[in-house]
């Protein structure tokens, strides 16, 4: 078992390292990892990302990649980021191909067809 007041693992009725007694008062650490783990995607969820949103910056600023980094896709974000930006300065399709990406990933968001974050967390309406 582990002291409730310093968390060192102890065998005996009062602590080895802070001299406190512990003989009906022992905590599992274990469990609370596992409290501690379940409040956290408690937490998560409350900061879930617009559906809408999202696809409102695919549609507008979709070359640039800006939805991407909103739903935390950034990989992909800065792949459509220079396309856009190399692509002016190679033969003028970068930008095309990257505006076309990004809308069919605003219509995609908006329909429901892409609906979770980079983390697997649900977006909302």
């Amino acid at each position: 078992m582990f002291c409730k007041y310093c968390g060192k693992e102890s065998e005996t009725e009062v602590c080895e390292e802070c001299k406190k007694s512990h003989t009906e008062e022992t905590i599992n650490v274990e469990a609370t990892r596992v409290e501690s783990n379940n409040s956290n995607s408690a937490s998560s969820t409350s900061t879930q990302k617009s559906k809408i949103a999202a696809g409102l910056l695919g549609i507008f600023l979709g070359s640039l990649g800006i939805h991407n980094f909103y739903l935390g896709y950034t990989g992909k974000a800065v792949a459509q980021l220079l396309l856009t930006l190399i692509g002016w300065v190679a033969c003028g399709m970068g930008p095309a191909a990257a505006a076309i990406w990004g809308l069919i990933e605003g219509i995609l968001l908006l329909t429901g067809s892409i609906d979770k974050d980079a983390d697997g967390n649900p977006l909302k309406d």
